[in-house]
């Protein structure tokens, strides 16, 4: 016979869930009472088994069951739930424990295990919370628990528990006067059997003859069972040796993970690297095929290279120098001339520039800081400015006519800026006198 057996205490706590294979009603027994009073006894199933109603006879056990069968869905829902754990039949292939159903059997048992228990659920709590106001100890608020499952109103079980506690002599007094009541009775069943009949004593010599086979059966159980737990403690060694091996191959494992991903990140920060190098050296290329087409072009006189700046901001000048290496009587192209202003205008002043291309007009600071300091500003569109690669190339010829023009627009400049000053000392001058002439 197959069985499932989930056993539970009073506080609706899992205290074990087993199930077995080709096992007598007597083991089962022996397996229940090894856990402590059985109160309760519950089925899945309606009507009880007669099996369940023999064990609970033998307990001396209530039966509860259900109105009717359970179906598997019902019962999988009431388990997940009360454990808390989803699907808890496929965590407990993992988790190998007492607490958790390993199959069906098992699942079966806990089901009705659980309902059992949340039928009487708030009747104990309610017991324990009243019995624990009365100032009832622990292991007497399980008593009037089982008072309570054995038919006895919770108030009484607990005035009655209250009253034996004190009243401690009473109840000892009472307990002897009813020793004594048994005693008496029982002497007088002896007076009343100093002659039993030889029917009586071959009743008795049977009884005593069944029971003496009982207990041969037992001893020849109890031998196999010494026998099957020394089997099941060999079994039990391999399997903690297996897992031994298996915790041991799963350490080796992570550490072989570990280790890989270590490599593998490493391999993804020198391919970043490599890639950043590879770039570097692409630019350094192109600089290099640059500056070789920048003197290739200087060996001519019909030409002059032009190197560009891509923003008029500190950084683009910066970058740009880097790249190009500015130095004296360079000519440079602001490809972009948002953001620059006299700093900026005076960084490239330093650099000791011969003439800025503009593609797009300056702001005004800037263009009055180079003119101050006499560097050329030309548009690119009167050069017919050519773009190669990374830089520019102009006619010389052009260039040299457009730098003329830039000299004697700012020569005229300068002279009427010149001149209007003079002109504003005669005025100040003649002005000085008519108020002297005229006090």
């Amino acid at each position: 016979m197959t069985a499932g057996i989930a056993i539970m205490d009073l506080q609706g706590k899992i205290i074990s869930i087993k199930s077995f294979k080709e096992i007598s009603r007597a083991e089962i027994i022996n397996y229940i009472i090894s856990y402590g009073k059985t109160v309760l006894i519950s089925t899945d199933v309606y009507p009880p088994p007669k099996m369940v109603k023999k064990l609970a006879s033998t307990l001396n056990a209530k039966i509860h069951h259900p109105d009717k069968d359970m179906s598997v869905g019902s019962k999988i829902e009431l388990v997940e739930s009360y454990i808390g754990e989803k699907p808890s039949l496929e965590r407990s292939k993992v988790i190998i424990t007492e607490k958790l159903p390993q199959n069906a059997h098992e699942r079966d048992a806990l089901a009705a295990a659980i309902l059992t228990y949340k039928k009487y659920q708030s009747k104990l709590i309610l017991a324990e919370n009243r019995s624990r106001n009365a100032g009832l100890p622990t292991e007497q608020i399980e008593e009037i628990k089982i008072m309570f499952i054995e038919g006895k109103a919770i108030s009484s079980a607990i005035q009655n528990m209250v009253e034996m506690n004190l009243n401690p002599d009473e109840n000892n007094q009472s307990n002897k006067e009813s020793i004594s009541k048994t005693c008496n009775i029982n002497s007088k069943k002896e007076s009343l059997t100093l002659h039993p009949s030889s029917n009586m004593i071959s009743k008795f010599k049977q009884k005593i003859k069944t029971q003496e086979r009982q207990i041969r059966n037992l001893k020849t159980k109890n031998n196999v069972l010494k026998g099957e737990i020394k089997g099941y403690k060999s079994d039990l060694e391999k399997l903690h040796h297996k897992i031994d091996k298996l915790h041991y191959q799963y350490t080796n494992d992570i550490l072989y993970k570990k280790e890989m991903a270590s490599k593998l990140s490493l391999i993804k920060k020198l391919q970043v690297k490599y890639n950043q190098e590879k770039t570097l050296r692409l630019e350094l290329e192109d600089n290099l095929k640059s500056m070789g087409s920048i003197e290739t072009i200087d060996s001519s006189e019909n030409v002059i290279p032009i190197k560009i700046i891509e923003t008029f901001t500190r950084e683009g000048i910066l970058n740009a120098c880097e790249y190009w290496k500015i130095k004296n009587d360079d000519l440079v192209l602001l490809k972009n001339s948002e953001g620059g202003g006299s700093q900026t205008a005076s960084q490239l002043i330093s650099m000791g520039v011969k003439a800025v291309l503009i593609i797009e007009n300056v702001s005004h600071n800037a263009e009055e800081e180079f003119e101050r300091n006499m560097v050329p500003l030309l548009k690119a569109d009167q050069l017919d400015l050519k773009i190669i690669d990374q830089f520019a190339i102009v006619n010389n010829k052009n260039l040299q006519i457009e730098l003329g023009k830039w000299k004697a627009k700012i020569e005229s400049k300068m002279h009427k800026e010149n001149t209007q000053e003079i002109l504003n000392v005669i005025y100040e001058y003649r002005a000085k006198r008519k108020r002297l002439a005229n006090p």
